[in-house]
């Protein structure tokens, strides 16, 4: 038996029979539109985004095995929310609040890649990328995340979001949000009131060593006569009487 490999890069839900794919896959005499009949209906729940495929044809028997890949779960994630990036400071920026469901829907894509044991274990992973990306679980940081909470959720696979359900996530982000810039805010106070008592610290102390005028030196110190330190320059000015 000989096989032939041939990867491609689809837009999932909407591969076409266009001239490069023609082309790799003509010269092996397989139905081409029905291969792609059979990539679109894989590759339907990516919609939207480009993906992997590795199609296997055996060169004598003419069956086609059909691999697809998955895009990265980071690239996954912000596609389930509509964001085009994640935050740039995820302890201190959140950016999104995920519904578990939507973490399972995700994990599900994923599960062929994933190395995993099961769903439990797909979810974990997948609200750790969450945790990365600066996005919020159930209102939550994935480490505080418990999911006997959700065994209803994870038993029954569930990957739809209710209305209102959504409002909820919608009003968690925002009480989570002013909540860190409460936090943000009182640590600028707080650093602000360090710098001005260290610049306090500093201006004491060069006046404390800086003797006012007409204060007596300090001990092991000498007193110059006054007017000695203007003579001296005078003499220094003065040219030496030249010797005869």
């Amino acid at each position: 038996m000989s096989e032939e490999i041939i990867e491609l890069m689809v837009d999932a839900g909407k591969a076409a029979a266009t001239p490069a794919i023609a082309q790799k896959l003509g010269p092996l005499k397989i139905n081409i539109a029905e291969v792609m009949g059979n990539v679109n209906e894989k590759t339907s729940v990516f919609k939207g985004m480009k993906v992997p495929v590795k199609v296997k044809i055996d060169t004598e028997s003419k069956d086609v095995d059909i691999t697809i890949g998955t895009p990265p779960t980071a690239e996954l994630i912000k596609q389930e929310l509509g964001l085009k990036k994640g935050s740039g400071s995820p302890n201190l920026d959140k950016v999104a609040n995920i519904a578990i469901e939507q973490v399972i829907k995700i994990a599900k894509m994923k599960e062929e890649s994933m190395i995993v044991n099961d769903l439990h274990a797909g979810v974990k992973t997948v609200m750790g990328s969450c945790n990365a990306l600066g996005i919020l679980v159930e209102g939550k940081g994935s480490n505080e995340i418990d999911l006997a909470e959700f065994k209803t959720e994870l038993d029954e696979e569930s990957t739809e979001v209710s209305a209102d359900k959504q409002a909820k996530l919608k009003h968690q982000l925002e009480a989570v949000k002013e909540e860190l810039a409460a936090e943000l805010a009182k640590q600028k106070q707080q650093e602000e009131e360090e710098a001005a008592e260290l610049a306090e610290e500093a201006e004491a102390k060069d006046d404390a060593e800086t003797p006012e005028e007409g204060e007596e030196p300090k001990e092991g110190e000498e007193a110059k006569p006054e007017g000695a330190a203007d003579e001296g320059k005078k003499e220094e000015q003065e040219p030496k009487e030249e010797q005869k």
